[in-house]
């Protein structure tokens, strides 16, 4: 889960608003974003800030995927949305993720690429462009006590990061487009960018597909308080490892 700090990270995407590729070499830290506990589930298939598949019952080492960046379609207000894949976070308070934004400030498009791991705040991938339109791939892996998290794509120097697995729990691994929350005294969804249809493909976790036998996997619905669908997740494709999620509301 995202998490945007209320005093300082309106104005810090105010100051980036339009931009595409963001900082200097290696990462930049994010003052405006950090994690808390992640997927704010309902129940089975729904959830207040993600949309995608989850796969689960398991323990999982590897997740792997590639998707095409939407663009963001602006009206005027502020807006967010998150697209990437990672480990855990489903049924755990730990989340090992990376991915691509898809925000509006002010009405207008911001992109860019960003990495977490719960609890330190999110970084931004700095001199890493995002283009709407381009397909970018990720892995995150556990291998050996150790975690290694790499993003490429769109002409970009790949960007890799190896670190201690440190609490994470191994759980669960998905692959999501999210609603990014604002966090004061209690947390809440904030308005989800319009960005139209996002497609992964070539989703993987442990080798096989989303939906291999070895485990269960979750199609999660993104939905309002009162159950409105935000966001919603295709079937998966004959190999189990593709699928879109259509915008539906903010």
């Amino acid at each position: 889960m995202r998490f945007v700090r209320l005093a300082v990270g309106l104005s810090i995407l105010g100051l980036i608003a339009g931009s595409t590729a963001l900082g200097s070499s290696g990462t930049s830290r994010v003052p405006m974003l950090e994690h808390v506990p992640p997927a704010r589930l309902i129940s089975h298939s729904t959830s207040l800030n993600w949309s995608g598949y989850a796969s689960i019952n398991s323990t999982f080492t590897d997740v792997k995927g590639s998707w095409v960046q939407p663009a963001a379609t602006c009206n005027g207000k502020s807006t967010y949305s998150s697209f990437w894949l990672g480990l855990d976070g489903y049924s755990s308070n730990t989340v090992e993720q990376l991915g691509t934004e898809a925000d509006c400030s002010k009405g207008k498009p911001v992109y860019y690429a960003w990495w977490e791991i719960f609890p330190d705040p999110s970084r931004m991938i700095s001199r890493f462009i995002v283009t709407p339109g381009v397909l970018y791939t990720a892995e995150v892996q556990s291998v050996a006590g150790d975690l290694t998290l790499t993003l490429s794509g769109g002409g970009n120097q790949p960007f890799s990061l190896t670190t201690g697995l440190g609490g994470a729990s191994l759980s669960s691994a998905e692959w999501i487009a999210e609603a990014p929350s604002m966090c004061a005294k209690s947390c809440r969804e904030l308005p989800l960018t319009n960005f139209g249809t996002v497609d992964f493909s070539g989703a993987s976790t442990n080798g096989s597909a989303i939906d291999d036998s070895a485990w269960s996997f979750d199609p999660l619905t993104m939905v309002t308080g009162n159950g409105t669908a935000k966001a919603t997740p295709s079937g998966l494709d004959p190999t189990g490892s593709a699928f879109s999620i259509t915008w539906h509301h903010s």
